[in-house]
């Protein structure tokens, strides 16, 4: 920063320049006059009129004027102040070449005169820093050199430092490199100069390379020179060195600044030695001492985050803010991110809370990941409370809303996420086209196809052009629905729309025919889809290959894989996985471990897939020994079982009645944090139900919505067939309300249990009841409907059996 004298007298630079060239004309004027040899002049312009001409209207004669006037100056002393001025009021103001204005200095003094080194210092030191064109200054400096004139220490280093600015490090390199060659003495700040543009550039090895280069030139490193190689030293996570520059720097009889000291703690933290982080952190407290300040404490809390010790990080934050430690919003930014990747989002919640009670929430960044926590652990209507919370402040942006909508999508609450919808146009949030893809989603999920449509054809109207994301979520929608040639008839649109598909959408329709059970047509698709330019890939082989085995069609299958293998496509783990699976479905265990020893000898190692293959045949099978044994073997090949290993051995243990095994699985699971998923609760709730242990069964539906997981029709189903066997219809008949709440469908199967158990409880008029609902529902009743409603007057109370003939045909 300017002192305050030299800011004042900028700020009257203009008045000052007219009455410097004028004095500096009457000085002229009066040293003429005295002069007997002189000719008499009527009148002289001051030199400020000439300064205004362009060079080539008059420079050579402003230069004589400069010449002179200086000359005329500098005779009554040889640091007369107004030769200075005037000198800068030139270099400033006019329009003279840099040569020229050193030139003019040199025609009035000799070059070994006392004043030429000091005007020609102060003449580089005004070029470089007044003159954005660093090329002034540096053209000066070697008109200079080129006159015999060595510049002084200060000038070159204003030049050194306006290069390094103007042009690049490489440049400051060379110059410096250039003034040293000549024997020119170097000092701290121009080294300085020159490692501070190496730093900005990224270049903090070179930086440290000049710091090492001093001692060797004799150069003693100034304050700002060691703060910067330990900010370089730091930025190369090169921790040790920095603590040992540190050192000399305390031992040179400098103080280290606070940053300097966090520099270096944040390289500790940056490479997880958090315990010399916080030995550095006591001694820059005691060399200081003062108090933690909340940039330390936040960059401890950073390392403590960073080595997944959140707690500590916690306690430490706790710790700071009892010693009065103001949190800003980086410091709540990274404790928020640090519970939010340890899965604690109730912290996180509570953290942005208290942002939002302290007005500091000013960034979308805390937010969304806030919200993004939530979703993970499916607290949606958390995450949708949260964000009602501060929708008046503008914070939530279009990505708060598109990854609360997505989730909604994906997670089959339609109803929500178009709720969401209006009030994110409400809130003058502007939709993007993942937006629409996600609700193009929602509705496909749902088999909303007309609704999908209607929203496809609002996109172009919004600016929005449907792209191969649009066409293949629509193609995914129809297949789920059966309708695969209305799938296909997309991709005629998507080719006259000029959108090119890509191999995803080519693997959605070739999957797609073996969804619908439309197998035996995929070989001639592959052929035609190939005619027109597609290069079939790995995953395409394996999607139609596992799409075989799902049907059953192992001859074909193999077939498709000797063609994969004809084209030079290499079978991987995918690959052998699907056979495995296909073989393991078909009985045929015996093969698929003999595939699975094949495998090792090729060095293709089995993943969590192809042991899960194995697991779950043997499940199905009842076969849990030998399920048993390859969970051992997962385990000794490093794997970590998955939710889908677990539900195999709970399915398997609850078709065996074994719940107490089951059981066993289950509490492994939630040991192994391992999140459960919606068809692990449904097998456990059925398992228990069919036991006998409805109350249990309830228990777990209660814990499974408290953890945010979404039942469907096969969960209820499940529940009211238990409590229906158990005489409870009220209980039943409440979960059908629940049911339509969470907006999942009832099937015919729920109806006719719940008819059923009116019929047998003699509760006829509830039966007929509960019939014209689920007519005005669109259920339509089947055989067993029929007959059950046929016989009513044949029907007379009776026990519950044993096992629900309904849900048995249900499964």
């Amino acid at each position: 920063m300017r002192p305050l004298r030299l800011r004042a007298a900028a700020a009257s630079l203009p008045l000052q320049r007219r009455r410097i060239c004028t004095d500096a004309a009457a000085a002229t004027s009066s040293a003429a006059s005295s002069s007997p040899s002189s000719p008499q002049q009527s009148a002289v312009k001051p030199l400020s009129s000439q300064f205004a001409r362009t060079p080539a209207a008059g420079g050579p004669a402003v230069t004589d004027d400069l010449t002179s006037s200086l000359r005329a100056l500098l005779a009554s002393s040889p640091t007369h102040p107004r030769a200075f001025s005037l000198l800068r009021s030139a270099a400033l103001s006019t329009r003279l070449p840099p040569d020229a204005l050193v030139d003019a200095v040199l025609a009035a003094v000799d070059a070994g005169s006392p004043a030429a080194a000091p005007l020609l210092g102060s003449l580089l030191s005004w070029l470089s820093r007044a003159v954005r064109d660093y090329s002034a200054a540096t053209a000066a400096y070697s008109h200079m050199v080129a006159r015999g004139v060595v510049p002084d220490a200060k000038s070159r280093t204003d030049l050194l430092v306006v290069t390094a600015r103007g042009a690049s490090a490489a440049d400051a390199l060379a110059l410096f490199d250039e003034m040293r060659g000549k024997g020119y003495p170097a000092d701290a700040m121009m080294y300085d100069a020159v490692m501070r543009a190496f730093v900005k550039g990224g270049m903090q090895g070179d930086a440290v390379r000049l710091f090492d280069e001093m001692a060797s030139a004799g150069v003693k490193p100034d304050e700002r020179v060691y703060s910067l190689t330990i900010a370089a030293l730091c930025k190369l996570r090169d921790a040790d060195r920095a603590v040992q520059v540190l050192g000399e720097m305390k031992e040179a009889g400098f103080k280290p600044w606070d940053l300097t000291y966090n520099s270096v703690v944040d390289a500790f933290v940056k490479v997880g030695r958090m315990e010399d982080a916080l030995r550095v952190k006591d001694q820059m407290l005691l060399a200081t001492g003062k108090k933690m300040d909340v940039v330390l404490a936040t960059i401890l809390m950073d390392g403590y985050c960073l080595r997944g010790e959140v707690g500590k990080a916690l306690e430490f934050f706790d710790e700071a803010v009892r010693d009065g430690v103001a949190p800003t919003n980086v410091t709540y930014g990274v404790l928020i991110k640090g519970c939010v990747a340890e899965g604690m989002p109730d912290k996180a919640y509570e953290l942005c809370q208290q942002m939002i009670d302290q007005g500091m929430l000013s960034s979308t960044y805390e937010f969304n990941l806030v919200i993004k926590g939530l979703l993970r652990d499916k607290r949606w209507e958390g995450a949708i409370s949260l964000l009602e919370l501060v929708v008046d402040t503008g914070v939530p942006d279009i990505f708060t809303y598109n990854c609360l909508i997505h989730w909604l999508c994906q997670h089959h609450k339609l109803r929500e996420a178009l709720r969401l919808w209006d009030k994110m146009k409400e809130a003058g949030v502007k939709p993007s086209i993942v937006t629409y893809h996600s609700l193009l989603l929602g509705y496909c999920e749902k088999g909303s196809m007309d609704e999908a449509l209607k929203l496809y054809s609002e996109m172009p109207g919004k600016g929005f052009t449907p792209n191969e994301v649009t066409y293949t979520t629509l193609m995914k929608g129809y297949i789920k629905k059966n309708a695969f040639d209305k799938a296909y008839a997309l991709l005629n649109e998507m080719h006259q729309n000029g959108v090119s598909c890509n191999e995803y959408t080519y693997n959605i329709l070739t999957n797609g025919l073996c969804m619908v059970d439309r197998v035996s047509e995929v070989d001639e698709m592959l052929k035609r889809f190939i005619r027109e330019g597609f290069v079939p890939t790995t995953m395409t082989y394996n999607s139609i290959i596992n799409g075989f085995v799902k049907a059953g069609m192992m001859g074909s299958a193999f077939s498709m894989y000797q063609q994969m293998c004809e084209k030079g496509i290499t079978p991987n783990i995918v690959t052998y996985t699907s056979f495995i699976d296909g073989y393991c479905r078909t009985d045929c265990c015996d093969l698929a471990v003999k595939l699975l020893n094949d495998m090792r000898r090729k060095g293709i190692q089995p993943d969590i897939g192809a042991y899960n293959a194995f697991i779950n045949g043997f499940c199905k099978q009842g076969n849990m020994s030998h399920a048993l044994q390859f969970f051992v073997r997962l385990l000794k090949d490093g794997l970590k079982p998955d939710v889908t290993v677990y539900n195999s051995f709970i399915t398997g243990y609850k078709n065996l009645k074994m719940m107490e095994e089951a059981s066993k699985f289950y509490y492994g699971m939630v040991k192994e944090r391992i999140v459960t998923d919606t068809a692990i609760y449904t097998t456990l709730i059925d398992g228990f139900s069919k036991v006998g242990n409805v109350a249990f069964a309830m228990d777990l539906y209660s814990e499974m919505l408290a953890k945010g997981n979404i039942p469907d029709d096969k969960t209820f189903t499940a529940l009211i067939h238990g409590l229906c066997r158990c005489g409870e219809i009220d209980g039943a008949r409440k979960l059908l309300d629940e049911m339509r709440r969470l907006d999942v469908g009832p099937n015919i199967f729920t109806y006719n249990m719940l008819i059923n158990a009116y019929i047998r409880d003699s509760m006829l008029q509830e039966a007929f009841q509960l019939h014209d609902e689920m007519l005005n529902s669109g259920v339509v009743p089947d055989e067993t409907t029929n007959d059950m409603l046929d016989s009513l007057k044949h029907v007379e109370a009776s026990p519950p059996d044993a096992e629900n003939p309904i849900l048995s045909s249900a499964s």
